[in-house]
């Protein structure tokens, strides 16, 4: 795995200058935490990174990863992974098809199957494929979510609150969790949260903004 790096980044509403030449490099591996109150662009920096953002905003600045350029590249080409607060599992599949929508097509038949199945077991979550989303608790439905983003085969990861809808033991859990499986991966990330501890469990440089 490579670097996330920012360069020069600066988006803007009319008048209003929310990040303002941003530089930054994202280890592979390593999780940078972005802080700040509410309406200081930290979930507008997830969406220009990851290419969605709102063309009413007006943007300057580079996203590459390693020497590969982002920036003008559409959001499916940029190997992108983002969880969210919420899990955002189809509610129509089972698990194990929330996690086989990930896998790229060129994967088939018993190999797919065996994919999902490893991922379940890695995700201590073995033998339930075919159980409903809604069957799951909070802390199950954030390891299918990360798992089903894994399968992806993402090059970086953004992180957008993703602790915060768990219950204060529940969260320290699913936190380390994540984290591990960061590390394991190389995936250079980066997490906006209002929690501390989120930073903390983390354990890279904070970004305030």
């Amino acid at each position: 795995m490579t670097a996330l790096v920012l360069d020069q980044v600066r988006i803007a509403i009319g008048a209003s200058v929310l990040i303002d030449r941003l530089k930054l490099t994202v280890p592979a591996g390593e999780t940078v935490t972005v802080m700040g109150p509410s309406g200081s662009g930290k979930s507008s920096l997830l969406a220009y990174i990851g290419g969605w953002i709102d063309p009413a905003f007006s943007t300057e600045g580079s996203v590459r990863l390693g020497d590969r350029v982002l920036t003008d590249l559409p959001s499916e080409e940029r190997r992108i992974g983002v969880l969210f607060q919420d899990a955002l599992l189809f509610p129509h599949l089972s698990v194990g098809e929330n996690l086989a929508f990930a896998l790229p097509r060129t994967i088939r038949g018993i190999e797919r199957r065996r994919r999902v199945e490893a991922a379940l077991d890695t995700a201590e979550l073995p033998g339930i494929a075919a159980r409903d989303p809604a069957t799951l608790s909070g802390g199950q439905k954030a390891r299918v979510a990360l798992f089903r983003t894994l399968l992806s085969e993402p090059r970086a990861l953004l992180l957008d609150e993703p602790f915060g809808a768990l219950d204060a033991e529940l969260k320290d859990r699913v936190r380390d969790f994540v984290f591990r499986h960061i590390r394991e991966s190389r995936l250079p990330t980066l997490l906006v949260t209002h929690d501390i501890e989120d930073a903390r469990a983390a354990g890279g440089p904070i970004v305030r903004l």
